[in-house]
Order: C-alpha cells, then sequence, then structure tokens
C-alpha cells in the first residue's frame, strides 16, 4: 500500500518546480488549487504526486475536485483518502489513477457520493 509520504512531493521541491515561492505554493493550496496534506506528525504539507500531469502542471480537475469535497464539508486529508483508496471491490486500481486516465467525470461522481 502506497502512504502520503511515499508518493507526495514537498512543498520546497514543488514550489521550486513549479517557479513559485513557498507562500504562494501555500496560497495555491489554501484556494483549493492544489490538494496539500498536513504530513502525519508534523506541521508541512505534502502534495501527491498523482495530481499533475506529466508536464508538472496540476490536472484542471483538482480544483474542482477540491471546491467539490470542501463544498460538501469533507476535510483535504479524507479527499485525499478517498483518492488514494481503492476504486473497487477488486483489484489496486484507485481513484487518482482514474485521474490520471482523464475519468475526471467519473472521480467527481465518485466524490459528489462520498460525503
Amino acid at each position: 500500500m502506497t502512504t502520503l509520504t511515499d508518493e507526495s512531493l514537498s512543498g520546497s521541491w514543488l514550489s521550486t518546480r513549479l517557479g513559485v515561492g513557498t507562500q504562494r505554493l501555500d496560497a495555491m493550496r489554501r484556494a483549493g488549487e492544489l490538494l496539500g496534506v498536513r504530513r502525519p506528525g508534523g506541521h508541512d504539507f505534502l502534495y501527491p504526486g498523482w495530481q499533475f500531469s506529466p508536464d508538472g502542471k496540476p490536472w484542471p480537475v483538482i480544483q474542482e475536485l477540491v471546491k467539490t469535497a470542501r463544498g460538501a464539508g469533507m476535510s483535504d486529508e479524507r479527499l485525499y483518502e478517498v483518492l488514494a483508496g481503492r476504486a473497487g471491490l477488486s483489484g489496486d486500481a484507485r481513484l487518482a489513477d482514474a485521474l490520471r486516465e482523464g475519468r475526471d467525470d467519473y472521480v467527481l461522481s465518485v466524490i459528489r457520493s462520498s460525503t
């Protein structure tokens, strides 16, 4: 099972990769442009790598996913758990994998039904 720490990018690394300061990165997380989850037992945030396309930009659907989840009272941590969890009863496919496959409508429908 993959953990948050295993599959995520640190804020300092990501800010360098995106060419933005750490304060801007934090603002993007607060605005829902990125999904950032507090490191277990820590104060910093980790950014799951699956929310980024091969060119390093967040998938366009991320902002809508975060907005939908927050609007329904779901925490960012719970949203991460749902996206990182298995997408079905069998197999190892996760909702995060569906994001990478471009199945945005499917992922959004699952998030809406999970709240």
